[in-house]
């Protein structure tokens, strides 16, 4: 099989890493996480040369959805989010006076994001992974054995749960339960720093063991 396009690189205010997965044959893609920099994303694309059929989001927090509607205005592409997490995306403009980000506007997700979801692209299938956000999602693309956890789960760290709608019970019955059951060799994109692989989280993160 010919391996996936895979680029990561941290964009917006915040620095969160945004995720482009994209398909070498069909040049058909998705685009993870666009939390800013939309113009820098979208030279990326045509760089690749692919062609965006999923604007998709681990979480509404604002660091992690401010290009989405740019994005979307440019390629045409379905935006999809978890819909417990719709509480957030509608009140995008108090995360931005929170965060003394300039105020967006976003349209509303065209789909909801649900657990078992198929991506439609890339072998990427959706995993409902709750606690930093009640509708927190990862995503996993067994084919290349990657999986994207935004705020879930970082290198020797798990996301906050002290914002509204988290819980620290939740994240660490879903890392536990969802993201440790996958194999140790599984590499992780996490949603901000550096990336981790499952063994090394199991093994050595001080908040969550295996």
């Amino acid at each position: 099989m010919t391996p996936y396009i895979v680029r990561t690189f941290p964009v917006g205010p915040l620095q969160c890493n945004c995720t482009i997965v994209g398909d070498p044959v069909s040049r058909r893609a998705l685009v993870i996480d666009p939390g800013g920099n939309a113009a820098d994303i979208q030279a990326l694309l045509a760089e690749l040369q692919l062609s965006v059929v999923a604007i998709i989001h681990t979480h509404a927090h604002l660091d992690h959805i401010l290009a989405a509607g740019e994005i979307k205005k440019t390629t045409g592409a379905p935006i999809y989010l978890h819909r417990q997490d719709m509480f957030l995306w509608r009140g995008v403009a108090e995360q931005c006076a929170m965060f003394g980000v300039p105020l967006v506007t976003l349209p509303d997700p065209d789909h909801y994001l649900q657990d078992g979801h198929d991506l439609g692209c890339c072998g990427g299938i959706a995993l409902h992974t709750p606690g930093h956000t009640p509708g927190s999602t990862s995503f996993w693309f067994e084919p290349v054995n990657l999986l994207i956890a935004g705020d879930t789960l970082f290198r020797g760290g798990i996301g906050r749960t002290d914002f509204p709608g988290g819980n620290h019970d939740q994240i660490v019955k879903s890392i536990r339960e969802r993201l440790y059951t996958l194999n140790d060799n599984v590499a992780v994109v996490t949603g901000h720093g550096p990336a981790t692989t499952i063994g090394d989280e199991k093994h050595h993160n001080m908040f969550v063991r295996a």
